[in-house]
């Protein structure tokens, strides 16, 4: 990394001018600490806490409060597979039938909807049609038959009366119960250094993969679905019509027997300080992790500071996972701090499906390519980098800028960095269970790796100059995948230095500790903690000092890192520890300060070379919303008129209406960040074509379906989305017939 000041931009931030220019986000400090949910409306009301990340029920008089939604669990009805005559598929779904009516009538804090996809899953409109025709089936349902015994589990409202059910003593039929998404995915999630995943981990079709497959007893059927997983988290299909006809298909096995049956799913209601002085605002969050999420802390600011300020937030569990960043940090709270401590590559987009670039951007997808000189595949077992095979053919290759800057021990990052995590992630899958499961996509996806040039950008603030140096990386893959998933595959990128991942490789090595929970209890040795864990503080000291004196490089980044750039890294991580008490060292925005056994200080690191500045974020907070207002067949087009959220700030305060969108010509002015999203459908339920659309004609926003269609008849499932927000769209299911 370089960083350049010219004179005239030292002379004037000597003269006191204000410099032009904030990296970072807007608190200079964020207190996080357990409190639980009765405690956390008590020191809302003392203007004690800004935010209580989890959870928590309305007081009768919300004073100050405001409320973020998003989801948090599944309602499903599952049946007893040991219970006759539940064994037979046909009675399951008969029952499930008779009972879907009470279900729908039931006052509760779950919203009725059976199908497993929700309109809080960036891929219900793919989905849109099934779940019409899954409420009609409901509609017409309430067949005459035996009562189901039912348990009802606590947290769910009692269902009335109904001839359907009634209450199970003892023996039991079915229950109905909540399903965490949180738990639900859990297994799922990849959150090693700085990588989180895998790059589908919020679409609706993977999370009811994970809900109801290790449910299904037909053993054809569950041959089937693991067949259609497979090729859908391997990029086995031709085209996005393909992928789309996999993933309902997969759902219709998935639910077929009725083991476990769609009733509904319920939010979660977090709640924010809204006080005009003492609250915050610009709040941004995730439509499935709701603030315990990377883009609340990238937004949110106190309403009595432009920048900085000390945000206090409460959370409804303790730090319980180790700090590490490879296979810790895994609780709620330990996920908060992490993504304040840490950046990873890119971002879950915060409504609905896709990544957003934080850290490394994807500049372009090609495939198939030919993997070119200089191409690096990581040795299974060693991690060594050997030399690809020039001239094989691989089906994607993607290429990304990388924003490098210092880190907190004021080193400059390096390719060694970027490049190292993929030789680690070779080097020990096999060594811990944990580290497999994490890294499984990456090593089933990954080809190679090339570093094709660094590149220099320039920021220029008229008295100040910022020079960045960017490394453009190219990352080849087995298998191709769709442009909003591909990104988020393989990213080459690291938020620790490299000496920190080889200190702990050292430390597990010689039996110090163990990078994973499960890993430790299996060894009986300490799960890894670079922070709270002072008798391992003390090894991991000795063991930098003799690194340093040896100037250690790991062999995969000899050639990559000379004996002389080693010492001092290896020097500064141990001047850092010295000074900070811990070896935590990152690139992202905030550094650990101050903790105990239920709170942590984080402090900003406010560096020139960082290159996300402040209000970076702010389009996620205050997501908008868009309607199809009208439709009209133009021959082969459909014209859209829209209306669309606007937002009126006046102070501290905003309004929010629904207005008619008044839409520009295409390529004139700048463009309305609106898209519509469409599929078709044909009479056998089969996708067609899928696509979307920003062309504008006569104000009105244009889909054009000629030539993409033969004749017959169909349905188009359309939505409009407004800013990236996909959470919760309307979605309009017109017919549309093609004469012959």
């Amino acid at each position: 990394m370089a960083l350049v000041f010219v004179a005239a931009g030292s002379t004037t931030a000597e003269a006191g001018h204000e410099i032009p220019y904030y990296p970072s986000f807007y608190p200079q400090e964020i207190r996080v600490e357990f409190a639980e949910p009765s405690a956390a409306l008590r020191l809302f009301e003392k203007n004690a806490i800004h935010a209580y990340v989890g959870p928590l029920a309305a007081p009768k008089t919300p004073a100050h409060l405001a409320w973020v939604e998003s989801l948090r669990s599944f309602v499903v009805l599952t049946f007893n597979p040991a219970r006759a005559p539940f064994t037979d598929p046909r009675e399951r779904c008969a029952a499930a039938a008779r009972l879907a009516p009470t279900l729908a009538t039931a006052k509760g804090e779950y919203v009725f909807h059976p199908y497993p996809v929700t309109p809080y899953h960036g891929d219900y409109l793919h989905h849109a049609d099934l779940v019409v025709a899954a409420k009609a089936r409901t509609a017409l349902a309430g067949a005459a038959g035996s009562a189901l015994r039912l348990r009802v589990r606590p947290g769910l409202a009692a269902l009335p009366a109904d001839p359907a059910w009634r209450s199970a003593d003892g023996e039991w039929d079915a229950t109905l119960e909540e399903v965490d998404l949180r738990g639900l995915v859990r297994e799922a999630t990849t959150r090693l250094n700085g990588w989180i995943g895998p790059p589908w981990l919020k679409e609706g079709w993977f999370q009811a993969h994970a809900l109801y497959a290790r449910g299904v007893s037909d053993a054809a059927s569950a041959g089937a679905i693991e067949e259609m997983f497979t090729r859908l988290v391997r990029g086995g299909y031709a085209s996005d019509v393909e992928r789309l006809n996999l993933e309902r298909r997969l759902l219709s096995l998935l639910t077929r027997g009725c083991e476990r049956v769609a009733v509904g799913y319920a939010l979660r209601r977090e709640a924010v300080n809204d006080d005009y002085s003492e609250g915050v605002e610009n709040v941004g969050y995730d439509d499935q992790a709701g603030l315990d999420s990377a883009v609340f802390l990238r937004t949110v600011k106190l309403k009595d500071f432009p920048w900085n300020g000390w945000l206090r937030i409460a959370t409804a569990s303790r730090p319980a996972a180790a700090w590490n960043p490879i296979a810790g940090f895994g609780d709620a709270t330990g996920a908060l701090l992490w993504s304040a401590l840490a950046d990873t590559g890119v971002l879950p987009a915060p409504a609905g499906s896709g990544w957003v670039p934080n850290r490394v951007r994807a500049v372009e997808i090609a495939g198939p390519v030919e993997v070119p000189a200089g191409a690096l595949v990581p040795e299974p077992g060693t991690g060594a980098l050997r030399p690809g095979a020039p001239g094989a053919v691989v089906p994607q290759r993607i290429t990304y800028r990388v924003m490098l800057s210092k880190f907190h021990d004021g080193t400059k990052m390096s390719v060694a960095d970027v490049v190292y995590p993929y030789v680690f992630a070779a080097r020990w899958s096999d060594k811990d269970r944990e580290i497999g499961r994490a890294t499984a996509v990456l090593r089933e996806w990954l080809a190679a790796v090339r570093i094709a040039k660094a590149e220099t950008e320039v920021r220029d603030f008229g008295d100040l100059q910022v020079l960045l140096e960017t490394p453009v990386v190219e990352v080849y893959l087995r298998h191709a995948a769709e442009a909003g998933a591909a990104p988020a595959v393989a990213p080459p990128w690291s938020p620790v230095p490299w000496q920190l991942i080889v200190l702990m490789e050292e430390a597990v090595t010689r039996g110090l500790a163990a990078f994973s929970e499960d890993e430790a209890k299996r060894r009986g040795v300490p799960w890894l903690d670079l922070a709270r864990d002072r008798k391992l503080q003390d090894a991991l000291s000795s063991l930098a000092a003799d690194l340093e004196r040896r100037a250690y490089v790991p062999e995969p980044l000899r050639g990559l890192v000379t004996v002389e750039q080693a010492k001092q890294r290896w020097a500064a991580l141990r001047r850092f520890q010295r000074q900070h008490g811990h070896c935590l060292v990152t690139s992202g925005p905030y550094q650990l300060t101050r903790w105990s056994g239920s709170s942590a200080v984080l402090t900003v690191f406010r560096d020139l070379s960082y290159p996300n500045v402040v209000g970076s974020f702010d389009p996620y907070a205050l997501p908008q919303r868009a309607w199809v207002s009208r439709v009209e067949r133009q021959g082969d087009r459909l014209a859209l008129e829209a209306d669309a959220e606007s937002i009126t700030k006046s102070g501290r305060s905003y309004k929010i209406m629904r207005e008619p969108l008044r839409l520009e010509p295409t390529g004139e002015k700048a463009r309305v960040p609106l898209v519509a999203h469409w599929t078709v459908v044909d009479a056998r339920d089969e996708v067609v074509a899928t696509g979307q659309s920003q062309d504008v004609a006569g104000g009105r926003l244009v889909v054009d379906l000629k030539g993409k269609l033969p004749p017959g008849a169909y349905r188009v499932l359309l939505a409009l989305v407004f800013n990236g927000n996909q959470t919760n769209p309307e979605v309009r299911v017109l017919p549309y017939r093609v004469a012959e």
